[in-house]
């Protein structure tokens, strides 16, 4: 068995998840045969399969860290994904909810009932709670809020009244304060009866009797410096603390600068309110730095890998229509000039909308493969289903856009048959847009090359090139005689 402790390798974590992918595929082989067989007890041999493979599961994912766990689940389809989350009884659901990625917590949180989140979200402390909030239905909050005692959902209301960049959202509570007037003998015997430290503590906390923040007493002075002598004489007066209000930005800066484990969060009276602790800023970095990375190709941070097509249609749709304003903005300059440019004036202005259309497509599916790629996600058995919900959703927004197009067009032009074309060069480009998207990263990758690199100026060009060569091969065919 792996200790839940242990730091797994990447090696590692690609082997669970494909032992896991085939003891998916192994039950839903075994379910299917067991439909189209003639028996007649279909129910009890059913219950008796799905309560072995639940145990193989169980016993698969039950001794892993919930990060590692929460890797497994981002790296699996929706069905799979919540077979294998039911099969999770580790008592680490909680923080499984808290490793996965915002749209992957959704879909797990979507098939739970409210009595079991409360249970679950029981086992966290309120600032984790706290990280949970936004997707637990106000049922589930209830409940949560009514099981706390008045202490913690001081702490929990507390943390929800910031907003998500501000320190007071990322602090929590587990803290060690103590007075300047005791000896340190006296801190060690107290934390000796405490029987375990906080994680991330590399500090206490000194503070007077308004709980004002005095200095901090690192570890190092706990241990290096006689027990004999007071905590006033040891402690650190200079030290670095962020007031509860402050952009969590600069206390991003702030620990890298200064390489902080822990560092206190104060109100404007310099009152002790909490603490900020690296684990903290480390997910707040990583999320915004996924967020930044999605949405320069224009990909909501909560579009899951596997999501349903529509999910993902109408999480993309926002960013191509304004590409469609930008682009008609830039060819109406163009149109400006009809008068001089003669037979091929409408072609001149609503060549390059093809061109731009396409190339933000293929972007946004190139970002979403080389995060997925960086992170692990795609693997030989799934990367055939993804590929197949990519030019599903290409097919989706290749009529969507290229209906919007040809109407816009008639409107400006009065011409059905060049509306026509419009219509068809905008769906065919989308269309090798993601074959171009996927296939860019996916094969760079194949051959040990980092796909991020040169993605997207090969994409471009591929793009540009191809939008142009259809919608003038198409006007050259249907328009011109």
């Amino acid at each position: 068995m792996q200790s839940s402790e242990k730091i797994h390798s990447a090696q590692f974590l690609e082997q669970q998840l494909q032992e896991v992918t085939t003891l998916l595929e192994k039950q839903q082989l075994e379910k299917s045969l067991l439909e189209r067989s003639p028996a007649n007890n279909h129910e009890l041999v059913a219950a008796m399969l799905q309560n072995q493979h639940q145990a193989r599961l169980q016993e698969k994912l039950v001794y892993l860290h919930p990060a590692d766990t929460a890797f497994i689940l981002e790296s699996l389809p929706l069905d799979q994904r919540k077979t294998a989350w039911e099969a999770i009884k580790s008592g680490h659901d909680g923080q499984i909810l808290l490793e996965v990625s915002d749209a992957v917590r959704q879909t797990l949180i979507s098939g739970m009932a409210a009595e079991e989140l409360a249970t679950v979200a029981g086992q966290l402390n309120t600032d984790e709670i706290a990280d949970l909030a936004a997707d637990l239905p106000k049922r589930t909050m209830l409940k949560i809020l009514r099981s706390l005692n008045s202490k913690e959902r001081k702490h929990l209301n507390a943390i929800l009244s910031y907003q998500e960049n501000q320190v007071g959202a990322l602090m929590d509570f587990g803290m060690i304060t103590i007075r300047n007037d005791l000896t340190l003998k006296a801190i060690i015997a107290y934390i000796r009866r405490l029987g375990k430290l906080p994680s991330h503590t590399d500090k206490l906390f000194v503070v007077d009797q308004h709980n004002k923040v005095q200095g901090i007493l690192p570890l190092q002075r706990l241990l290096t410096h006689l027990p004999s002598r007071q905590v006033a004489d040891v402690m650190v007066t200079d030290f670095v603390r962020f007031q509860i209000d402050q952009e969590a930005a600069e206390a991003v800066r702030a620990f890298e600068r200064y390489d902080l484990i822990s560092a206190p969060v104060v109100d404007s009276q310099g009152k002790l309110q909490g603490r900020l602790c690296v684990d903290n800023i480390l997910d707040f970095m990583r999320e915004k730095s996924d967020e930044d990375l999605l949405s320069q190709a224009g990909v909501g941070e909560e579009e899951d890998l596997f999501s349903s097509v529509w999910k993902s249609a109408r999480n993309r749709w926002g960013w191509l229509l304004i590409n469609i304003g930008t682009a008609f903005a830039s060819t109406r300059i163009i149109g400006l000039f009809e008068d001089i440019i003669l037979q091929l004036v409408a072609l001149a202005s609503l060549m390059p909308i093809i061109a731009a259309m396409g190339g933000n497509t293929g972007n946004q599916t190139s970002m979403l493969i080389i995060r997925s790629l960086a992170l692990g996600q795609i693997t030989p058995g799934n990367v055939g289903r993804m590929i197949k919900k990519e030019l599903t959703l290409a097919v989706i927004n290749g009529i969507f856009i290229g209906f919007i197009m040809g109407l816009v067009s008639l409107l400006l032009y009065q011409d059905i048959a060049l509306s026509a074309v419009m219509a068809a060069a905008m769906f065919i480009n989308l269309l090798v847009a993601v074959v171009v998207g996927l296939g860019i990263p996916l094969l760079r990758h194949k051959f040990g090359m980092d796909p991020a690199v040169g993605t997207s100026v090969i994409l471009t060009a591929v793009t540009d090139s191809m939008g142009f060569f259809i919608f003038l091969g198409l006007a050259s065919l249907f328009l011109i005689k």
